[in-house]
């Protein structure tokens, strides 16, 4: 998988040259709220990094970081998830982002790159995007990116702390991209 860019953001497949940008980039509390991981002590951030690898050696899930053009900082990450090639489907996920960067241009920047290379490059059929019922944050923004929310999920996954997640889902197909992607261009530009 290649570098995905433009004049926003930088998404760079994960490697152990990024632990300390993403250490730094994950100090923030307030970032695993609706998360299923923790990145706050140095031995997580080794752990995610070295799962990354893992999952991109296996083909499986794609894990990239974020890096602020304007900056050259990692301020998040985010993946390809539940990979099939041959269902030609992924999932857009795991995105963290630092609240120095929310309701900036980064996330909507970086989910526009993942949908273009994901339907032009891997040609899928299928993009899902999920979320959890009390992420309403999360909700909004992938609303406002066209995806078409196809219900929930009920006690679908446990959280770290133990309660139940119903999980939101939503999707964009490839008859719906070239529609969201010249959506995406008139805000972008």
């Amino acid at each position: 998988m290649e570098i995905l860019q433009n004049e926003v953001v930088k998404l760079v497949p994960i490697d152990s040259s990024h632990i300390e940008g993403i250490f730094k980039a994950a100090a923030d509390p307030r970032i695993w709220e609706h998360m299923s991981v923790e990145l706050l002590r140095m031995e997580n951030v080794i752990k995610y990094v070295e799962d990354g690898i893992k999952k991109r050696e296996a083909q499986t899930d794609f894990v990239f970081v974020i890096i602020d053009q304007s900056t050259g900082e990692i301020v998040g990450a985010t993946s390809y998830m539940d990979i099939s090639f041959q269902h030609k489907r992924l999932e857009i996920g795991s995105t963290w982002l630092n609240p120095s960067v929310w309701r900036t241009k980064i996330n909507t920047n970086c989910k526009y790159l993942l949908l273009k290379y994901g339907f032009e490059q891997l040609r899928v059929n299928r993009i899902q995007i999920k979320t959890g019922h009390e992420n309403i944050r999360s909700q909004k923004a992938i609303e406002r990116i066209g995806a078409v929310k196809e219900g929930i999920l009920r006690n679908h996954m446990i959280r770290k702390e133990g309660t139940i997640r119903h999980t939101v889902m939503y999707s964009i197909t490839k008859e719906e991209w070239n529609q969201i992607k010249k959506r995406f261009e008139e805000i972008l530009l």
